[in-house]
């Protein structure tokens, strides 16, 4: 069971200080079935550690980069969570994306060589820093490091097309469940409970990635723990009837 713990994050929010917290050792990480090829070669993965700079904490409500500065580097979080943040036309910001221990964050960067979103911790959390130009020689050489990057910006592909899916076509409780279930199945995939988890995204920033007024993002909860399908202890979800939710 995660411990749950408090994640609301102030309107103002400080950048990470870049002062290295500890060396980045590949070979011994958690999470490495996820941020890295299966079999990568002794030699590639020794590489690998030389090119992250390290691994640097991210206090909680600090931004990890902001939107607009300069894309130099790729990011792995270690531990914890962030969400990425845009910034709309009127000014108005908006939740698009929440990202666990094993994921990436910056590819969207790649692009202009600018970050287009800001990315916040949502709990004091550790990344890995890989300059991408360092990153760039070790895929030309080792090619499962290069499917693996291949598949990494593929899998934020398939994620923002079914945020896109989720606000176009789905009403209020089908996508709290659907958030509900990708939250619990990320959490799987990383060896946690898929069943008690810690919602680190505020209610408010729940609505915002998906659409949602926080009355509605309440309302919801609410009806689904009225039903049985989630119990509900502050932040820590309890999901009772996964088919209920699949069916909502």
């Amino acid at each position: 069971m995660l411990t749950p713990v408090a994640t609301r994050h102030a309107a103002t929010t400080h950048t990470a200080s870049w002062a290295p917290r500890q060396a980045a050792h590949c070979s011994s990480c958690a999470m490495r079935h996820l941020c890295m090829p299966q079999g990568l070669a002794p030699e590639a993965l020794s590489r690998l550690e030389a090119v992250i700079c390290a691994a640097r904490a991210v206090k909680r409500g600090e931004a990890l980069f902001r939107e607009g500065d300069a894309f130099d580097n790729l990011y792995a979080v270690r531990s914890g969570s962030l969400k990425t943040v845009a910034t709309r036309h009127d000014g108005r910001e908006q939740v698009t994306g929440l990202h666990l221990a094993g994921e990436a964050l910056g590819l969207d960067g790649i692009c202009d060589d600018t970050h287009p979103r800001t990315a916040v911790a949502l709990e004091d959390s550790s990344v890995c820093v890989i300059p991408y130009s360092a990153l760039k020689s070790l895929c030309s050489e080792a090619g499962s490091m290069q499917l693996r990057m291949h598949k990494l910006m593929s899998e934020q592909i398939v994620r923002e097309t079914s945020q896109t899916m989720l606000l176009g076509s789905l009403n209020a409780e089908e996508r709290v469940a659907a958030f509900l279930l990708d939250v619990s199945s990320r959490y799987l995939k990383r060896g946690y409970s898929p069943t008690e988890f810690n919602l680190r995204m505020t209610r408010e920033d729940i609505g915002s990635y998906l659409g949602m007024t926080l009355e509605t993002v309440s309302r919801t909860l609410s009806k689904f723990q009225k039903r049985g399908l989630i119990e509900m202890h502050g932040r820590l979800v309890h999901i009772v009837d996964f088919d209920g939710l699949r069916h909502v």
